[in-house]
């Protein structure tokens, strides 16, 4: 079986530095796999925050995850800066991809890169919700790109 590949935005809106922090460290000495996703969690929120918006309240609508996918290219070690490259892609109906790139800021290596799929939800219903207008036109206009509604 060959290895998953996972292509990458033409241009990402928004990044942040991340160190890596000693509980990021497993035990072959290096960046867990847990932890890269602690860390992309880490980047969407700030993500969201820049675009005014919480994981709970995107337009009324909250968010949640229902996959995801890290591609390794190097490792990260304790007192690494990462910096996070954060996108987002494909739009359907009711959900979209969020795309992050780690690199090692001072090497310039890369260290990941990482999908996670997410939902748009209601909290009231507690159902999955469509992906509101406004929150995808700002993350296209903000990539330069544009999608069609394609059902879920």
């Amino acid at each position: 079986m060959g290895r998953v590949k996972l292509q990458l935005p033409a241009k990402f809106p928004f990044h942040t530095e991340i160190p890596i922090r000693i509980s990021d460290i497993n035990y072959g000495g290096h960046l867990g796999n847990d932890a890269v996703l602690s860390i992309v969690h880490e980047a969407r929120i700030q993500f969201l925050r820049n675009l005014s918006y919480s994981e709970f309240d995107i337009e009324e609508t909250g968010i949640i995850m229902t996959d995801a996918v890290i591609v390794y290219a190097s490792e990260g070690y304790y007192g690494d800066v990462l910096t996070v490259e954060v996108g987002t892609t494909d739009f359907q109906l009711t959900h979209c991809d969020f795309i992050f790139r780690l690199t090692n800021t001072t090497t310039q290596k890369e260290v990941a890169r990482v999908k996670t799929g997410i939902a748009f939800f209601n909290k009231q219903t507690r159902k999955i919700s469509a992906v509101p207008d406004a929150f995808r036109t700002k993350c296209e206009s903000a990539t330069g790109s544009s999608s069609q509604h394609t059902s879920a």
